[in-house]
């Protein structure tokens, strides 16, 4: 680590190291997957997951907010699990398959199950947080098919799939914030996408969602 406060500190995302005799001891090589294909970069060590996306890839879909990890707008899927990739320091993720808002459509462009709903529902407005929504929304879908309880969730119930009812999608999105106050949209395009993936049992377990009403912000 450079000592004092002379000398130039690194560019974001990974940029010229500081010069100096140490310099060579403050990057590293990694390898990343990131939404499909291998990426290698030479990183300075105190870069996030999150500059590194934007800054070094150009996959500014990932948006700074926070920069705390509270706001959620950064939210990636790191091995197929959410996190805040502003916590994340990039070297500590090498070999991990990552996934931005870039990788939820197909190759052929064709959206994802969410990111349609979250159109018809109209789960956004202003649509910074919607990158960090959307990949928070499916991390969501595949902790409840794996059974990981929430906060709300009753322990005492039979092993498997969680039922996303709109309190669960609430709870487990809750670390996720919009501004403008779209969260009736979110939820609602939550629990559509988890009924259609589950059939009937999505939709029995997962009451209908109530029609938003601008009055009331939840």
């Amino acid at each position: 680590m450079r000592q004092g406060g002379s000398g130039p500190g690194p560019a974001p995302g990974g940029g010229p190291p500081d010069s100096g005799p140490a310099a060579g001891g403050h990057r590293s090589s990694i390898t990343l997957r990131v939404n499909g294909t291998h990426r290698d970069l030479d990183l300075d060590h105190r870069v996030t997951l999150l500059d590194a996306l934007r800054e070094t890839l150009g996959l500014t879909g990932t948006k700074k907010g926070c920069d705390h990890g509270q706001c959620g707008a950064c939210t990636v899927l790191v091995d197929g699990r959410r996190a805040n990739s502003c916590l994340l320091l990039a070297v500590a993720q090498d070999g991990s398959e990552v996934t931005t808002v870039e990788g939820l459509a197909d190759a052929d462009g064709t959206l994802h199950p969410l990111q349609r709903a979250f159109l018809a529902h109209d789960a956004f407005q202003c649509g910074y947080c919607t990158p960090g929504q959307l990949c928070s929304a499916v991390g969501v879908l595949g902790e409840a098919a794996g059974g990981h309880p929430s906060h709300l969730t009753d322990t005492t119930a039979p092993a498997g799939p969680v039922a996303l009812t709109a309190e669960e999608i609430r709870e487990r999105l809750s670390g996720n914030l919009c501004r403008c106050g779209a969260y009736n949209g979110i939820v609602a395009a939550v629990a559509e996408v988890d009924a259609e993936r589950n059939g009937a049992r999505g939709s029995a377990a997962s009451p209908p969602v109530a029609s938003p009403r601008p009055e009331v912000i939840v």
